[in-house]
């Protein structure tokens, strides 16, 4: 963006760069000094402006002026305490160089900072809007009423991804995507030494560990080399490019050495990949040596990878969370997802294939991962016009603050005493961090109690079911679950700290507070968050006796995922408001045997290889139309599971799942003709209906 703004034609002095390759001395000092000399246009990151802020202050040449403020890629930059910060900067002017501030003026200018000015606009550009951007950004179609349901902040300008593909701009990338599907069976080699785990943690970790697993990836891999060379490589004079998107660092590296074998194996020599990720990467597989992208790419030498990757050394980009956003490669025509896209990533990721160039008029997905009709939906909400459901409701804040006071976890003499000294200029971090430790350890203290407490019932707990005794099971399982509350309350209390400085920063920039406690305790919670220390309890779900015994990728329908006909044909989809809730809630861990777990995984993945996150959705699909039924819910609200299951519970997922056969087909199917899998289905489903009540599954 400097590059193109810079060229454009102007007057010596009308735009100035501010970065490290043209700054005299600090990119902040040459930020003020372009400032004071009334520099036109200052192309600059928003992360300088905080560290100019004392500068400014001291200069009164900057009295009365008007900015504007044009940000790119507001969805990212635009939400939290920068936003705030180049304010306060940009509101030097109305302040005395002279003037010596108390802790009070302090708050006052913060509180100044977040309302605004009116000698600040700002103009915010973004494809994929979230909905705190339409929120900060938005124009209320009511100027003179406050935002609510019925007077939603809208974009003052769009031109929709719907246009842009009509007109040429960019390519649809929907047209040709082609879902696969994963299924595999799993099994216990010593059953007899089986172990109780929690269920949820071993559950993700066995789906990592089928993920990582060599054969999965050396499936894939070839999947993806296969379909290059056939459909990809010979497009634009043979230097059309491909990308192949991961979740994990570990998992791109595991990628790039089965890439390098395959190719290797078949003699192809010009499928060349390179990888793409942060920092250093540890294989436990593979422990000789951490794995970086220059010793993982020695065909680079030294060069930038973006300008390597349009060269003929590479044809195909691994990456991990890197190129996935504001990569611009317009040769770029295939990309293989096997990772999980959700929201705005969905739409930046796949983005990337967007790009128009002179030969390009088609591009590819192959996803092995995602659900087409959910990547479908996401990108139905940026087709037109991102619009908000609702709107954030700013009381929240001031439930969240009643629920930290009331944990008891620190007493508001020490949040004032806090705050006087953050705005004192001889404050340093050590003495901030003393202030903090009445509160520190208070929630050290309490949290260490409850976890020997728990620690004890637990062990008394596994020293009675050994013992059999009926009465002192009851008594420790008790004595378990009130350690357990114990522990819960502080663990709530440190998300629900950083939930309220979180929505308190984004809700203030849209609602005048103007209140001097919220802003104090702001400030306590943002210092006091990172100080809270919680016992890490260790993964301790051996996978060591699993293993794969069958596996199958298949391939499930290539298709034109169509956006839409013509324009109100649809239904519209909207963006949820940003809400934070009224705080963390305890989570009630439940424990199974390994051996049952990888049952309960088989009887759903081996069959037609669907996933568990189709499943997931699935039930929630089934779930939201049986909780329409009320003597359904009722019975559901009064019994155990297996009571449920003789009454009317059993009959409405049939009808529900008859009722949603037109979008769901092949899964309805599936339930209705497999008596254990429906079955399991079932079980499945109760508990994402107990888990919307807020009730125990096994209650």
């Amino acid at each position: 963006m400097q590059d193109t703004i810079y060229q454009f034609d102007h007057n010596e002095g009308m735009i100035a760069r501010v970065n490290r390759e043209e700054a005299q001395g600090s990119k902040s000092s040459q930020l003020a000094g372009e400032l004071k000399a009334s520099t036109s246009i200052i192309i600059v990151t928003i992360q300088t402006f905080p560290h100019v802020l004392e500068a400014i202050r001291k200069d009164s040449t900057l009295a009365g002026r008007s900015y504007a403020v044009i940000a790119d890629e507001a969805h990212s930059s635009q939400t939290g305490t920068t936003a705030r910060k180049l304010r306060e900067v940009l509101m030097a002017e109305q302040l005395d160089g002279n003037e010596e501030l108390d802790s009070e003026d302090m708050l006052r200018l913060s509180l100044e900072a977040r309302k605004g000015s009116n000698k600040l606009s700002y103009f915010a550009f973004t494809a994929t809007p979230k909905a705190k951007t339409l929120e900060l950004f938005g124009r209320r179609p009511n100027l003179d009423e406050p935002a609510s349901d019925t007077n939603k902040p809208l974009p003052f300008h769009v031109y929709s991804m719907r246009q842009a593909i009509e007109e040429g701009f960019i390519l649809d990338v929907l047209q040709n995507y082609t879902s696969y599907r994963v299924a595999y069976q799993l099994a216990h080699e010593n059953p007899d030494l089986d172990q109780e785990v929690d269920s949820k943690k071993a559950a993700s970790k066995m789906a990592k560990w089928v993920r990582l697993h060599p054969y999965n990836i050396a499936q894939k891999v070839e999947t993806i080399i296969e379909h290059f060379n056939e459909k990809v490589k010979h497009l634009l004079g043979g230097e059309a490019k491909a990308m192949v998107v991961t979740s994990s660092r570990l998992e791109a590296v595991r990628y790039k050495l089965a890439f390098e074998k395959y190719v290797q194996s078949k003699g192809y020599d010009n499928v060349n990949a390179m990888v793409a990720f942060s920092g250093e990467v540890n294989d436990p597989d593979l422990p000789e040596q951490p794995f970086t992208e220059t010793n993982m790419n020695p065909n680079l030498r030294g060069r930038d990878m973006r300008k390597a990757f349009d060269t003929t050394d590479y044809q195909v980009m691994l990456v991990a969370n890197k190129f996935q956003t504001g990569f611009d490669q317009p040769k770029l025509i295939a990309m293989y997802v096997d990772k999980p896209l959700k929201g705005v990533e969905c739409i930046q990721t796949l983005s990337r294939l967007n790009r128009t160039c002179k030969g390009k008029d088609k591009t590819f997905v192959l996803d092995f991962v995602n659900d087409p009709e959910e990547i479908l939906a996401e990108f139905k909400v940026y087709f037109q016009t991102a619009e908000l459901a609702g709107v954030s409701d700013p009381n929240i804040v001031y439930e969240l603050m009643k629920k930290l006071d009331k944990a008891g976890i620190y007493q508001w003499r020490e949040v004032e005493a806090f705050v006087d000294t953050y705005n004192d200029k001889q404050a340093n971090q050590a003495k901030l961090a003393n202030l903090c430790k009445p509160a520190v350890d208070r929630f050290s203290v309490r949290y260490k109690e409850a976890t020997q407490v728990l620690q004890s019932a637990q062990a008394e707990l596994s020293k009675a079911k050994i013992e059999k005794n009926d009465k002192k099971i009851k008594f420790a399982e008790n004595s378990v679950k009130h350690a357990k509350e114990a522990r819960d309350i502080l663990e709530v209390f440190k998300k629900d700290l950083i939930s309220f400085y979180r929505y308190y920063e984004f809700t203030s920039q849209i609602v005048n507070f103007d209140d001097f406690e919220l802003e104090k305790l702001s400030i306590f919670a943002k210092h006091l968050h990172p100080l809270l220390r919680l016992d890490i309890v260790e993964d301790d779900v051996d996978l060591s006796d699993v293993v794969m015994t069958h596996y199958r990728l298949h391939e499930q329908r290539e298709a034109d995922l169509q956006l839409g006909n013509k324009i109100g044909e649809e239904p519209k989809s909207y963006l949820p408001a940003a809400k934070e809730g009224s705080g963390a809630a305890p989570k009630d861990p439940k424990t199974e045997l390994l051996n049952e777990i990888i049952e309960r995984m088989n009887d759903l993945f081996i069959e037609d290889g669907l996933s568990e996150n189709d499943m997931l959705n699935y039930a929630n699909t089934i779930a939201g139309k049986i909780s329409e039924n009320e003597v359904v819910m009722d019975q559901l609200r009064s019994n155990t599971k297996e009571q449920a299951m003789l009454g009317q519970f059993p009959e409405s997922i049939s009808n529900a799942v008859i009722e949603s056969m037109d979008v769901h087909n092949e899964m309805a199917m599936k339930l209705l003709s497999n008596e254990a899998v429906a079955k399991g289905f079932a079980g499945l489903m109760f508990d994402v209906l107990m888990k919307g009540l807020g009730k125990s599954a096994d209650s």
